[in-house]
């Protein structure tokens, strides 16, 4: 059985780690000594770290050179995509990766995309190279994956559940189980180097998803006022399959188009 290293292990990563846990051996890190002897009772290997905005004594991660892929789910880019400088957060966390030779991911945000309306913006309107909080991997791990992704739904996680302005605005949402499949896919396929944007295909507005979310019609109109970010690299390149394409039936358990 193959070692897969989730560093940040919160709501996404958990979920990752039980998507993938009957195929590899999972080693975590969390913040949290609340979430130890959880993590330890699902049979995962956990250490206790912290990624300080400051420089730190940071050491590298013991279990690194035994792991054959390291998720990295620690944020970088700030709240709802800002670019805010983590210069310090990124170093200590590169001290902690050490001389890693396996399989890389980093959970990077669409939110590294300018907020105009102008396009559907592929992943070629912003390269890796120009955003910092992606910059700082590539430089050192050229072959890293970069996924970049949208409002992460799915569970608990629906739009009804929240206190939601602006209903007239199209949505990039992206349901955590199609997140899981992803990393799976490119797992199994050793993907390297590749940059995708992981959003959802369909871009209902927040008053559709809504309505169909508490089983009420929609009878407005569709609007284009929004950003739009473009899955089409991920499913032409992979040939993925989205589980949950649309917003709308998030909440839908297993549902599939």
């Amino acid at each position: 059985m193959k070692n897969l290293g989730i560093i940040g292990c919160g709501w996404l990563g958990n979920h990752i780690a039980e998507r993938l846990s009957n195929r590899y051996e999972i080693f975590v890190t969390t913040t949290s000594e609340s979430k130890i002897e959880e993590f330890k009772s699902k049979g995962y290997h956990t250490t206790l770290v912290d990624f300080p905005d400051a420089q730190s004594e940071m050491g590298e991660w013991e279990v690194v050179s035994q792991l054959d892929a390291i998720i990295i789910t620690v944020p970088f880019s700030g709240v709802r995509g800002m670019q805010i400088s983590m210069k310090d957060r990124q170093e200590n966390v590169l001290k902690f990766l050490g001389d890693y030779k396996g399989q890389l991911f980093l959970m990077s945000s669409t939110g590294v995309y300018p907020q105009t309306e102008e396009k559907e913006f592929t992943e070629d309107d912003q390269p890796a190279e120009n955003v910092e909080s992606e910059s700082f991997i590539t430089n050192t791990f050229p072959n890293a994956n970069i996924l970049r992704l949208a409002g992460l739904m799915g569970g608990q996680r629906l739009l009804k559940n929240y206190n939601i302005s602006n209903l007239d605005l199209l949505v990039n949402h992206i349901h955590y189980a199609d997140i899981c499949s992803m990393v799976e896919k490119m797992l199994d396929h050793q993907s390297q180097g590749k940059v995708y944007n992981v959003v959802a295909p369909i871009h209902p507005n927040k008053e559709e998803i809504i309505n169909a979310q508490k089983d009420l019609p929609y009878t407005g109109e569709r609007t284009t006022k929004g950003r739009l970010i473009s899955s089409a690299k991920l499913i032409s390149e992979l040939d993925f399959e989205f589980q949950y394409p649309d917003p709308r039936y998030f909440h839908v358990v297993g549902v599939s188009e």
